[in-house]
């Protein structure tokens, strides 16, 4: 249950082409050359579908993909918080809620039985325009995932008592503080007010008010089911391996029955551009200040928006734009920016970010936009710049037609908000056929008039509440009369509710690529896995180094270095790079875990010979010139100083030090960022000398999966790494010492003045991820606190509702590892959830273990989910590195069922027993000492000090 912050839906980053990208680099030497590609024609992009109409309205569609034996299901409602009558805010997202806490014939949590099924990828979101409803379920458990699906959709109010209500308001509340706690968290309501007019739709932001929540009644949540939770307003997608002809027979068969419901008006598009600017400002506890611009622009399904994405791609969508190139590169005024669009229904924001240097007069950064904008409403884009990004853009769309789930996310969208499944071909036929004039006069109608500036400012105490008007109401057009629904009827169906949810006995079993192994002329070992769903294939060269390989030298070495090697090569600076990049529709990314570091590219199989050509050159000939370094320094310190701000951030900087102590390798921030002092001080001869140590071919594998052979791939890879040759320095070597267990417990505040919730971190020294008991401290942790019904998040969330969720976690690692317990809590709840988190931690060594069925339900879980855990070429990849990684056989995962399944009631508590120990336990906790301290100190729950945000004590 959340809320979407969904990017533009052909923006081209790491995010949306769906890629874990990692890092790592090695000694300078030749490689072959980059040159652009030169293939054939693309084939056509497709989903295939066929739509029906149930005789009650609702409309289905199906998709066939028998890859894996897995159906992702996604019920979408055509409502949203726009639909909220006024003193209803942040009614649609409640209700949400709502239909997550059991229904008439199943009561109880509605996760409990596709946990048992093995589901993946499970939840709920609001937005403006909709609500929907997913899940991916093994196919022998559809038939339970569309009896529950129906079962909350057509009988949910006789399940939602007052308790109830209170209980989720809670916790919507909490998801409310959390959002605001977090630096720049209240610019989203306050963009809204003052950008749409207050009779507009968009006026105010899906989570809501409190006095609004407080507010909301019984009556009002019927009120809601009944008049926009019926067929007639909803879509039901079945995207996997599913026939259409049974998916129209079940979805008949259970949702069948259900009323059409009332004809839903429409509210017409209403775009409400601006035609003089406007300005704004606020204060908050963030580490440099912000500029955020906006105008109002077209909604979804008009080719304008289509266009503008294009302009915001010229203007701000990565280095190789304008303002990147002017603001970071040229002018050095801005540690970042970014230019994007958010597609709605009735109207899209078009937004402009920058983050400004500390120092730097904000001022200056606007006259420099200024300057840009001007030229781009000049002359537009270039005919390169547009070939580029429309390179990029299919690329992207390549990737996402791999996964079910996004698939039936692609086909709802397009039929929801315009009743055209293949609405997404549309745009991105607009996108291909842009020519540089359109995007220019789409530029010129939307964005050179009208734009409102919000500036937020840094400050050190606690934010002002501030009551912001906003826009006065504006003429708004008439609404659209609903579809009757009078026509539609019901059919009966022969399912007896009262029997219950439908049982799930039989399962599908796991399938699993071979894995194939070879080497490299120099002796490179090359791992692969072919998948050949989609003309893709991920190649990740891992390195055995990480944060540990910084022991003894300057903490975040490791992940600078890393992150300098696509800033330029010998032969091409990094503009040049992503620029290459962009036209190969090739992702690549550098990066360190704890105990190694990796560089990943993600290509297409049309365009892999230059595509590794270019990873060759990036991991074999980094450049280090002393202006890339100067740039990314600084925005690798600005990153830090944000790290600094945010209460997750302070507290996984803070703790890990606290836990492993002065001089082990994992004793850094687990960002793997380091100090600022450290960072201020690395050189370019820090580097070359981390490179020559740990970025060599005597001390890497490649892993491979995807869209090749093992023949193909060894022989594009000698043409481009079979002359790499060791440099003449000894190889890096880590030691990773053990930590004895803390003697008492301690406890570590953080001042955050102003905060509305406190963060609470506690933590323990867990064995290394490759003991032998690995499995069962997993399933431990899971029952405990790694689940939705796990016991942390039922007694924070669910329970007591001082919490949006509250968790248990680990971090993998060759050495020993730190087990979490983590829950952001409201401020006035602080003592009483650490003090509940300390009576879990006791119950479940003690009087209150892990019973049969937590630990079964954990099980059967992690068994049945496995035929969806590996359906993506990238989830295939990440299964490889990790086995590579901690020394795991190639047959680690077809055999993960029977090991599971083997595991004893008796093992998994004994990795509680192991594990938790509250004596051992180290608390940081991050929140508004004047209204905590005294609290926690009465707990007793250790030693108290206080500490600021670099982990330093503070003089009292």
């Amino acid at each position: 249950m959340e809320l979407p912050m969904s990017p533009s839906p052909f923006r081209i980053t790491a995010l949306a082409l769906g890629i874990a990208l990692a890092a790592g680099t090695a000694a300078p030497a030749s490689a072959a050359p980059v040159t652009p590609a030169v293939v054939a024609a693309p084939a056509a992009l497709d989903i295939p579908y066929q739509r029906f109409v149930l005789p009650n309205g609702l409309t289905l569609l199906v998709h066939e993909d028998h890859k894996a034996p897995v159906v992702a299901v996604a019920v979408w409602y055509h409502v949203g918080s726009k639909d909220e009558p006024a003193r209803k805010t942040g009614f649609a997202h409640l209700f949400e809620h709502l239909m997550f806490n059991g229904s008439e014939n199943h009561p109880g949590e509605f996760f409990e039985p596709f946990e048992q099924a093995g589901a993946t990828g499970q939840n709920g979101t609001t937005w403006l325009d909709r609500t929907n409803y997913y899940e991916t379920v093994p196919t022998t458990a559809l038939d339970m995932a569309l009896w529950m699906e129906s079962d909350r959709m057509g009988h949910l109010l006789g399940a939602i008592d007052q308790k109830t209500l209170d209980e989720q308001r809670g916790v919507v509340q909490n998801e409310k503080r959390q959002g605001e706690n977090e630096p720049y968290g209240r610019v989203d309501e306050r963009m809204l007010l003052q950008t749409f007019p207050a009779n507009h739709p968009y006026h105010h932001d899906t989570i809501g008010s409190m006095a609004d929540l407080d507010a909301a009644s019984l009556d009002d949540v019927k009120t809601w089911f009944r008049t926009y939770y019926g067929a007639a307003n909803t879509t039901l997608v079945m995207s996997g391996d599913i026939d259409v002809a049974t998916a129209k027979a079940k979805a008949l068969q259970y949702f069948g029955d259900i009323p059409a419901g009332p004809a839903v008006a429409r509210q017409a598009k209403w775009v409400a551009a601006r035609t003089a600017s406007t300005r704004d400002s606020m204060d908050d506890r963030v580490a440099q200040a912000r500029i955020y611009r906006e105008w109002n622009i077209p909604g979804r399904g008009e080719r304008d928006l289509t266009l503008l994405d294009l302009a915001a791609d010229v203007l701000g969508g990565g280095k190789t734009s304008r303002l990147y190139q002017r603001l970071v590169y040229q002018d050095h005024l801005v540690d970042d920016v970014s230019v994007g669009i958010t597609p709605f229904e009735l109207a899209s924001q078009f937004t402009l970010q920058a983050d400004v240097k500390k120092g730097v007069d904000p001022a200056k950064v606007e006259a420099a936009v200024a300057d840009e904008w001007a030229r781009f409403l000049a002359k537009g884009p270039t005919q390169e710049e547009l070939t580029r990004l429309k390179a990029a853009n299919r690329a992207a769309v390549v990737r996402s037609l791999e996964r079910v789930s996004g698939k039936a996310t692609q086909l709802a969208e397009g039929q929801v908000y315009l009743g055209n499944p293949d609405a997404w071909k549309r745009s991105f036929d607009w996108n291909q056929k842009a020519t540089a004039s359109d995007v220019l006069a789409a530029a010129k109608k939307w964005i050179a008039r009208g734009d409102y500036t919000l500036t937020v400012v840094p400050t050190t105490g606690t934010p002002k509440d501030e009551t912001v008007a906003g826009l006065p109401a504006g003429t708004r057009p008439a609404d659209i009369a609903g579809r009757p629904t009078t026509a539609f009827k019901v059919t009966a169906s022969d399912i007896d509710r009262k029997k219950g949810v439908p049982t799930v006995d039989r399962f599908p079993d796991l399938t699993f690529p071979n894995v194939q192994r070879g080497h490299l002329k120099n002796g490179i070992e090359v791992v692969l896995a072919e998948r050949h769903s989609v003309p893709v294939v991920n190649v990740s060269l891992q390195f055995d180094a990480g944060y540990a390989s910084d022991a003894g030298g300057k903490l975040g070495a490791a992940s600078f270095t890393s992150a300098m090697l696509d800033e330029g090569t010998a032969k091409l600076d990094s503009v040049q790079i992503a620029k290459l990049r962009e036209r190969l529709g090739m992702g690549l990314s550098t990066g360190c875990g704890l105990d190694a570091c990796s560089v990943t590219g993600s290509m297409l199989s049309d365009s892999l010979a230059p595509s590794l050509g270019l990873l060759a050159d990036v991991v074999r000939n980094p450049a280090f010139r002393a202006a890339d370094i100067e740039r990314v320094r600084a925005q690798w310190l600005a990153g830090i100083a944000q790290e600094k701000t945010q209460p997750s951030g302070i507290a996984m900087r803070t703790l890990p030090p606290l836990l492993y102590g002065d001089g082990h390798p994992y004793a850094i921030p687990f960002s793997g960022t380091g100090t600022e002092a450290s960072i201020r001080s690395l050189g370019v001869a820090d580097m070359r000398g981390w490179q020559s140590s740990w970025l060599r071919p005597d001390n890497v594998r490649i892993i491979v999966a995807g869209d090749t052979t093992l023949p193909a791939i060894t022989q594009q890879l000698n043409a481009v790494f079979a002359d790499w040759t060791p440099p003449s320095v000894a190889r890096g070597t880590k030691s990773i010492p053990d930590v004895a267990a803390q003697a008492k417990p301690r406890v570590f505040l953080i001042d955050k003045p102003g905060a509305t919730q406190s963060l609470i971190l506690a933590g323990v020294l867990a064995p290394p991820t490759t003991v032998a008991n690995n499995l069962p401290i997993q399933t431990m942790n899971s029952a405990f606190g790694g689940t939705f019904t796990s016991r942390l998040n039922m007694n924070l969330r669910e329970d007591k509702h001082w919490a949006y969720g509250a968790f248990s976690f680990m971090s993998d690692a060759l050495g020993q590892r730190p087990y979490m317990l983590y829950a952001p809590v409201q401020t006035d709840k602080t003592k009483e959830s650490a003090a509940e988190m300390l009576r879990e931690v006791r119950d479940v060594i003690g009087p209150r273990p892990l019973s049969d069925a937590e630990i079964t339900k954990i099980k059967v879980n992690d068994v049945r989910s496995l035929p969806g855990s590996y359906e993506t070429i990238g989830a295939v990849l990440g299964a490889l590195s990790e086995n590579a990684l901690y020394h795991r056989p190639d047959d680690y995962v077809p055999t993960l069922r029977s090991r599971i399944e083997a595991q004893t009631d008796a093992d998994v508590q004994a990795a509680a027993t192991e594990i938790l120990h509250p004596e051992a336990l180290t608390w940081v906790i991050v929140g508004d000492l004047s209204k905590i301290e005294a609290g926690v100190r009465s707990l007793d729950l250790g030693a108290v000090q206080v500490l600021d945000a670099d982990g330093k004590p503070v003089a009292k």
